[in-house]
């Protein structure tokens, strides 16, 4: 008798999976850190073009195709090369090759490979990579957001409306969906783009604060624009990323560190989540002139590693270090950091004294703590912090226990020119399927629902009449169960308080 979901028999169809004998690994899960924060994440790589502005100094360039690149499509075509930034040989660029960068046939060999590896795969982040997504040309904007959503749902609908409707109650659901873009493609109708799809999550090439930098570099943009691209996202609701580059041309390790402080105390800034990606100098890269001429040479691991170390320490507990180095294969790098697992080897070696001092997300997450079989003290308690962001005042709730090991989390922003805004929801710990239970396992055991308790508590006695939530499209039917129903745009999940 076949009990899997019918959603779940049609994604085998999609992919051939064998419906023969199971040859997945028997016991446990494979590479368990994938989905350690509690969602499967499922990038999708964006077929080569050229961006708008040039190329950065430190940008690599392998992009062609047979056709022309500024109306990309995938279907029928051999696509050369790699999206601005990345090599040919990055291992989620060949599986894009491989696919002919087709968003649908990237996805559904994604979610074969975390079955075969015993991942759950109900809750998906969905993350659109690859180069400046806004500035592909509008239609295949939204041609690709939706196949991205037909792939999950394992059927093709008439619409984007009609795919982010079937979503809602999918076997794979998109709970969070990630754009890349620069601080420069971020206008008003851009974000208003990005609600329609469902993007709950923007992350943004900032590199340095610095405009001596972005002229040396061709970055093409300037602070100010980072400072309003991050507070029009605020406002509307998005969870914010940085990209920084320490050791940058026209850089130095004090200029980074004091770039890096700028970033947490100005209120034009404070980004919710960070990834580190040190200068490295890559084939292909105009960089490389500079390296081979002297005038330029990359920071060396004991440098790099300070300068994290310093930079774990200086994160507030509101923001999460996403990353810390490109996973460029060895052959393309002419010099600068190889090892990609830096990230370990740094946690590894932080004392006693100095892990006392870190505060950021990822180094206190529950997951990480059971992965390193460290004691985890179940009783549990909120911490709440307040800081002013971007013209608002941003509310952190947080469930912790003594140790300071956090099970979840909460961003509520509250601005006078809008409804309180919820604009993360997340509870830690192994991800787990939507009917799952585990004793041991912090998902799903009312976590979420109290933290919203909190946050709607807090926007009534400051005087705000309704609440907003920016959700992930698979995430509305939970939001219902709490009260909440779809706003008149179809965009937000609202309560009235």
């Amino acid at each position: 008798m076949n009990t899997k979901p019918k959603s779940q028999a049609r994604k085998n169809s999609a992919t051939n999976e064998p419906k023969t004998k199971d040859q997945r690994p028997k016991i446990g899960i494979r590479k368990p850190t994938k989905t350690l924060s509690g969602v499967a994440p499922l990038a999708v790589m964006l077929p080569p073009r050229k961006c708008n502005h040039g190329t950065c100094l430190y940008c690599p360039t392998f992009h062609s195709s047979s056709r022309n690149t500024e109306t990309p499509k995938h279907r029928n075509t051999d696509f050369v090369g790699a999206p601005q930034s990345y090599t040919p040989e990055s291992p989620a660029v060949l599986r894009a090759i491989e696919c002919n960068y087709d968003p649908i046939k990237q996805i559904n060999a994604r979610l074969k490979a975390f079955d075969y590896m015993r991942h759950p795969t109900e809750k998906i982040e969905l993350i659109i990579m690859g180069g400046t997504f806004l500035h592909y040309p509008r239609e295949f904007q939204f041609d690709y957001i939706k196949k991205c959503y037909d792939a999950l749902n394992s059927q093709k609908s008439k619409t984007l409306a009609e795919a982010k409707k079937v979503n809602e109650t999918a076997h794979h659901r998109c709970t969070a969906l990630c754009i890349e873009t620069r601080p420069d493609a971020c206008s008003e109708s851009q974000i208003k783009d990005m609600l329609e799809w469902g993007a709950t999550r923007v992350e943004l090439g900032v590199q340095a604060i610095d405009d001596e930098i972005y002229k040396k570099v061709n970055r093409g943009h300037t602070v100010q624009d980072v400072i309003d691209a991050t507070k029009r996202l605020k406002q509307a609701g998005f969870k914010i990323g940085y990209h920084l580059m320490p050791g940058i041309p026209g850089s130095t390790p004090k200029k980074d560190i004091q770039m890096f402080k700028k970033i947490f105390s100005s209120q034009d800034f404070k980004p919710d989540q960070i990834k580190i990606y040190p200068c490295q100098v890559l084939k292909g890269a105009g960089i490389k002139n500079l390296y081979y001429g002297g005038e330029y040479i990359p920071y060396d691991k004991p440098t790099v590693s300070q300068l994290i170390i310093k930079m774990l320490k200086l994160t507030p507990r509101y923001t999460r270090i996403m990353r810390i180095m490109r996973e460029i294969p060895p052959h393309y790098l002419i010099a600068g950091i190889k090892n990609i697992d830096m990230r370990h080897d740094i946690e590894k070696n932080i004392k006693d004294k100095e892990r006392k001092k870190i505060n950021e997300i990822r180094f206190r997450e529950i997951g990480f703590a059971i992965r390193d079989k460290r004691k985890v003290n179940t009783k549990l308690k909120l911490k709440i912090s307040k800081y002013k962001a971007s013209s608002g005042t941003e509310y952190f709730l947080e469930i912790i226990n003594q140790n300071n090991i956090l099970f979840g989390l909460l961003r509520l922003r509250l601005d006078k020119k809008s409804p309180a805004m919820v604009r993360e929801l997340h509870v830690y710990g192994q991800a787990l399927n939507l009917a799952q239970t585990k004793d041991k396992a912090s998902q799903h055991k009312g976590l979420g629902k109290q933290l919203m308790q909190e946050a709607e508590k807090i926007a009534k006695k400051k005087g705000y009449k309704n609440i907003r939530v920016i959700s992930g499209i698979g995430v509305r039917e939970y939001y219902k169960k709490l009260g909440y129903k779809l706003d008149k745009e179809k965009v937000y999940m609202e309560k009235s308080l």
